[in-house]
């Protein structure tokens, strides 16, 4: 069984190793939430034999074309049972660089976050990608986009540490939204998974931090704000 570390900006344990395959970029021709005649092109990454967007989520609308509303106020987040997004401190200058961040009722929406022919990755599924690119230590490394913003040649502030994108996964560090707060632009990125740990309070979640060269693991509070990045069916 796993064990968790609960500071977020904190590296997880060792996972077996396995030989990383090799990646491929292409497109994906997906419907549209509202216009299923009207199609738009994913960049997608292949990792081992999962088929990644390479991208955050970036959508307004459930498959059906409901609207999922923005929410900026923290006090009014903090209590939703229902789905929401934002842009990291509410600054569309961010979305277009990293996307939404989603709430936990947004992913789990029974009208479906995801685009059709999608889904949003179980703690499992997770799990194999992290394998596949050698386990926990390092797999971090190769999952992170490059550079640094005082070198001027990325996003993340230094050390990045490890950081290769080998897999093509690009991941960045667009932060996350806390209880109280927006945290972590430039050192982390966190992304759900569709997995509960426990059914009242929490979920499994995936994290990049530019101090670690591994995949940060653990369980975290339906309340707070992440990416989301889907995995072909």
């Amino acid at each position: 069984m796993r064990q968790f570390i609960l500071p977020l900006l904190a590296i997880l344990l060792f996972a077996a190793c396995q030989k990383e395959s090799t990646t491929t970029k292409t497109e994906e021709q997906i419907a549209t939430a509202n216009k299923p005649t009207t199609k738009i092109k994913i960049p997608t990454t292949k990792i081992c034999r999962q088929v990644w967007m390479d991208k955050n989520l970036d959508v307004t609308t459930y498959r059906n074309g409901d609207v999922i509303p923005e929410i900026t106020d923290l006090t009014e987040w903090s209590s939703l049972t229902t789905g929401a997004w934002c842009y990291y401190n509410n600054d569309p200058a961010n979305g277009a660089i990293y996307g939404k961040l989603y709430n936990w009722y947004a992913v789990t929406d029974p009208r479906g976050l995801a685009p059709i022919g999608w889904h949003i990755p179980t703690d499992a599924e997770w799990t194999t990608l992290v394998d596949c690119l050698g386990g926990d230590e390092v797999a971090g490394g190769k999952m992170k986009s490059v550079g640094t913003i005082e070198g001027a040649t990325g996003l993340w502030v230094a050390p990045n540490t490890g950081a290769t994108n080998s897999s093509g996964f690009t991941g960045l560090p667009g932060g996350h939204r806390g209880s109280n707060d927006f945290l972590g632009l430039g050192q982390v990125g966190v992304w759900w998974s569709s997995t509960e740990y426990t059914a009242a309070n929490s979920v499994f979640i995936r994290f990049l931090d530019t101090n670690f060269a591994g995949v940060g693991y653990n369980a975290l509070g339906k309340l707070r704000g992440f990416y989301v990045r889907c995995l072909k069916d």
